[in-house]
């Protein structure tokens, strides 16, 4: 429900595979109704099904979220057919995995369009309508990645890192404005995503996560939480957690331990990539699911993910056995 009693209005962008798609049905399970924003009709064919078998709404929009045209043309649909938007998530990415000098231009300008100018756009379209009304919340699904970059996915890394930068930008002025629009940043782990079916590489070996790898439907129970508390950013998983303040702590350290372990820990071992099609450039409709090809080594749930979204809970317990152990030591002095 949104605060005017009806169902809530939630765009999702990247909504056709992988956590998008896992995000769309966070907020189906709560009744919302939901624009789902990717190019492939597929992969937004079969999440507009599962939406629908869950409780939501689903409206399918095929858009390029490269193309601010098509991105605004999409929230005025949403806005038309749905109602006024409540929750904006920017989740569409693509990603190129070699070497940045195996890297062409227009490749990079490819990924770095989708992943970051994608997120800029639907940030604009989001907030045009929303701080008019002064209500909603714009979601964008980061990564660990946006604190500490890592080999082989230069364009990838450069657009999450400019993302965090954007989102804290926007952030304050909304804050000067004294908007009651909130703009938050989910921070993911390695994900168990069709993403490294579909990506475009150029690795001898196929491309995986780094481990722990968890399964799209943490971060989306995330993305959800955070649409409903007006948290700055949310770290999802023990792993991200790593990353990102071990960077702080020992940048350098960082760089020599992922040049080293960088290459291999994102290929699989002697599963040579053949000649494949690829999603930079034109949706992969047979590779659009939400989860990956590593349901095995995949975790389903996040103790972190569990203790940062209840720190009240936490700290209450923890005030309630230092008062416990007071009470303990007294009779002993």
């Amino acid at each position: 429900m949104n605060k005017q009693g009806g169902p809530e209005v939630v765009v999702v962008t990247g909504a056709s595979g992988g956590v998008g798609r896992a995000i769309a049905h966070a907020f189906a399970k709560r009744g919302a109704h939901i624009g789902l924003v990717a190019r492939g009709e597929a992969g937004l064919d079969g999440a507009r099904r599962e939406v629908e078998s869950l409780g939501g709404k689903a409206l399918v929009l095929p858009t390029d979220v490269a193309d601010h045209d098509q991105v605004e043309a999409a929230a005025e649909q949403v806005e038309t057919k749905l109602g006024p938007i409540d929750v904006w998530v920017n989740d569409a990415m693509a990603t190129v995995f070699a070497r940045f000098l195996d890297v062409e231009p227009e490749e990079f300008k490819r990924a770095t369009e989708v992943t970051y100018l994608g997120t800029v756009y639907g940030t604009m379209s989001a907030l045009k309508r929303m701080v008019a009304r002064d209500r909603g919340i714009v979601v964008q699904v980061g990564s660990a990645l946006a604190y500490r970059a890592i080999p082989l996915q230069s364009a990838y890394c450069g657009a999450k890192f400019g993302i965090r930068g954007f989102t804290d930008s926007v952030r304050t002025e909304l804050m000067h404005d004294r908007s009651n629009v909130w703009i938050t940043m989910v921070q993911l782990p390695a994900v168990n995503t069709p993403q490294f079916n579909w990506c475009r590489t150029k690795l001898p070996d196929h491309p995986q996560p780094v481990a722990p790898i968890y399964q799209p439907e943490v971060p989306a129970e995330a993305v959800y939480w955070a649409a409903h508390h007006r948290r700055r950013e949310l770290d999802v998983g023990g792993s991200a957690v790593k990353a990102i303040f071990g960077n702080k702590l020992s940048p350098r350290f960082a760089d020599w331990y992922l040049a080293r372990t960088g290459y291999k820990s994102q290929q699989i071992q002697g599963m040579p990539v053949n000649n494949r099609a690829d999603n930079l450039y034109e949706p992969v409709p047979a590779e659009a699911a939400t989860h990956g090809m590593f349901n095995s080594q995949a975790h389903a749930s996040s103790y972190q993910l569990w203790a940062n979204t209840h720190r009240p809970l936490i700290s209450g317990a923890l005030a309630a056995a230092a008062a416990a152990a007071v009470r303990l030591a007294r009779p002993a002095r």
